[in-house]
């Protein structure tokens, strides 16, 4: 976390050790004192969104630890976003964090530990006496300073990471037509999540290429030396292209893999914003038939990390032998990345 507090700093230099308190417990807690009343809170965002000024110079988002940022209401409404989205998306951050006060003790250390060696702009003497009167009420949430507001004129919202990391992507959108977004990437760089968070918070249609596994009549050897023919985009191309043109709700068959067959079909409801994600969903036989192309990315640690926890060490040995080497070389072959109008890091 110190680098988190560091960075604060940099970008705040009237931070004072009241407002180091007030990141350590909302990186702890996220804002779980404030869950209750959601109408309340979209009211109290409405106000401060129309009493705010628009600033397209200042950053959209600043993190506070590795799973929570704020979003500046300024940058905010320079972008055009809608306001239910940050709502929805700040109502998801008043979740209770049963973690939290493991969590707010080790950012104290920490704070400790930074401001002894005089890493922040407040001396230690100041910090621990803030510190002694803070703790004789227990964790509990406070304001930022007089001379921070003053200086920094704070206007935000705290939100998940996750949703953070969707923002480049929703920037990129022209709000004013329909979009629709292809979302590829490596395996496991968080795709169906980013695909299910847009569906929660901005009423996005989900179409998920896993539904195209390549069925294995179709495993030929010398289909699967194709760079991305390990994809069923024929099928693609005849019971899903048809229906993203309409603008219509529509369905399509889904490829089972555990009964490896065609088994049920999947509903898309007609919606302003569709989100095709998953590998191949930028196949180049699938033409230009979104407004919108992404790239999930996700460094290699990382992605061995995920698919060992979710498919376990012989699932792992399975993706690093096969599935990675096929996405990898379709990536290369395509430059699906290079292509990619945004990428998400």
């Amino acid at each position: 976390m110190q680098g988190y507090f560091e960075r604060q700093a940099a970008l705040h230099p009237a931070m004072t050790p009241q407002d180091a308190l007030k990141m350590a417990y909302q990186a702890a807690f996220g804002a779980e004192h404030l869950a209750g009343d959601g109408e309340a809170v979209r009211r109290y965002l409405h106000a401060e969104l129309a009493e705010c000024q628009a600033d397209p110079a200042e950053s959209l988002t600043e993190a506070i630890s590795p799973d929570l940022c704020r979003v500046n209401l300024r940058a905010w409404k320079a972008a055009g976003l809608p306001e239910e989205w940050l709502a929805r998306m700040f109502l998801d951050t008043c979740q209770p964090r049963p973690e939290g006060e493991s969590r707010f003790q080790a950012m104290l250390a920490d704070l400790d530990e930074m401001t002894q060696a005089g890493r922040l702009p407040f001396s230690w003497d100041s910090w621990q006496r803030e510190k002694r009167a803070y703790l004789a009420a227990g964790p509990h949430a406070v304001h930022h300073s007089d001379a921070y507001r003053q200086q920094e004129k704070p206007a935000y919202r705290l939100i998940l990471g996750r949703y953070g990391r969707l923002l480049p992507l929703l920037t990129a959108l022209d709000l004013s037509k329909r979009q629709i977004i292809a979302l590829d990437g490596r395996c496991a760089s968080g795709k169906t999540t980013l695909a299910a968070d847009l569906a929660r918070l901005a009423g996005a249609a989900v179409v998920h290429m896993d539904d195209f596994f390549l069925p294995p009549g179709l495993r030929t050897p010398e289909r699967l030396a194709q760079p991305g023919g390990n994809v069923h985009y024929e099928r693609f191309i005849t019971d899903v292209l048809p229906g993203l043109a309409s603008g219509g709700a529509f369905a399509y068959p889904v490829f089972n893999c555990s009964v490896m067959a065609i088994d049920g079909a999947r509903p898309v409801p007609a919606a302003s914003l569709v989100i095709v994600e998953g590998a191949y969903s930028c196949h180049p036989a699938l033409g230009d038939y979104m407004t919108l192309r992404a790239f999930s990315d996700v460094e290699p640690e990382t992605q061995r990390q995920r698919i060992r926890t979710r498919n376990g060490e012989a699932g792992l040995q399975n993706f690093v032998t096969r599935w990675i080497p096929l996405e990898e070389r379709y990536f290369a072959a395509c430059r699906i990345r290079e292509r990619a109008q945004v990428v998400l890091e």
